[in-house]
């Protein structure tokens, strides 16, 4: 079973308010609106919680099963008051409005297959030692694709950005969020692609489903170091490990098939090294 951090303290909640308010207010008026989506589109349970972010620099690592997953995130966040910022592909940024809003709040843009991709990496590291706010990352890098939705092996990006910034690594997990909205295509490009999207939203909301997130105990890296060869690949499995478990714990009798079938969700023939 997954260990439930202790419940805060007067102080931890104080130290966790201020930083909270220190998110640009934009964001935070986004969060409560995003609050009020994920409350009509299905029962949000949040579990678990974070050390206190005055700490120093705070990773948080997520599993990544939807759609609409990373707004589910952010309604758990601010149940727990905290303003986080994400690791998010550079199209996001390129929009007219949501880019701005993108840029003020902080998230890090990460130009994936691409020359400045390579950058992403030293933008994440700065970010986390220059800002005390939390920063979120898959780090599979895309939606699940493995037979049974647990995590794939993902990348070694976000250990390395661990080690290099010394940051504190919180692993979140989540169940449910998938039940939101169906996978759809790789690229939305007509008005039929989306209205797939959004009425498959529609059936969610008149089914209420329940979106499960647990904030697991921090991940243990102060044994690997970002020189040493090797070490960033078992960053990544301890971090994935502890996704896993907390995963495990919110999906109990769906440890095999998901009971949710999405017909539009291609699929992998390769199982994850992580499953329970």
């Amino acid at each position: 079973m997954v260990a439930v951090p202790a419940e805060p303290g007067p102080t931890h909640r104080s130290d966790r308010e201020k930083l909270f308010r220190r998110s640009p207010r934009l964001w935070r008026a986004m969060m409560r609106i995003n609050r009020a989506v994920i409350g009509l589109t299905g029962r949000l349970e949040v579990t678990g919680d974070v050390p206190t972010e005055s700490e120093g620099p705070m990773l948080m690592v997520a599993n990544h099963i939807g759609n609409i997953d990373p707004l589910v995130l952010v309604a758990a966040c601010h149940e727990r008051r905290i303003a986080p910022r994400f690791v998010a592909t550079g199209g996001l940024f390129n929009t007219p409005v949501l880019g701005a809003v993108m840029r003020n709040a902080g998230h890090v843009r990460a130009d994936r297959g691409k020359a400045t991709a390579a950058e992403a990496l030293g933008y994440a590291v700065a970010s986390l030692t220059e800002d005390s706010r939390p920063l979120i990352v898959y780090p599979e890098g895309r939606i699940t694709l493995e037979p049974d939705m647990w995590p794939e092996r993902g990348k070694t990006g976000a250990a390395r950005m661990a080690l290099a910034s010394g940051a504190q690594v919180v692993p979140i997990s989540q169940w449910g969020a998938h039940e939101t909205m169906c996978y759809g295509m790789v690229r939305v490009r007509t008005a039929r692609d989306l209205w797939i999207l959004f009425s498959s939203w529609l059936r969610a909301v008149r089914r209420r489903p329940v979106l499960r997130v647990h904030f697991g105990a921090p991940v243990d890296l102060t044994d690997l170091s970002p020189e040493r060869v090797g070490d960033a690949a078992r960053a990544r499995d301890r971090m994935m490990r502890a996704v896993t478990e907390g995963l495990a714990d919110l999906r109990v009798g769906e440890l095999g098939h998901p009971h949710h079938r999405d017909p539009t969700r291609p699929a992998t023939t390769k199982r994850s090294p992580y499953r329970a």
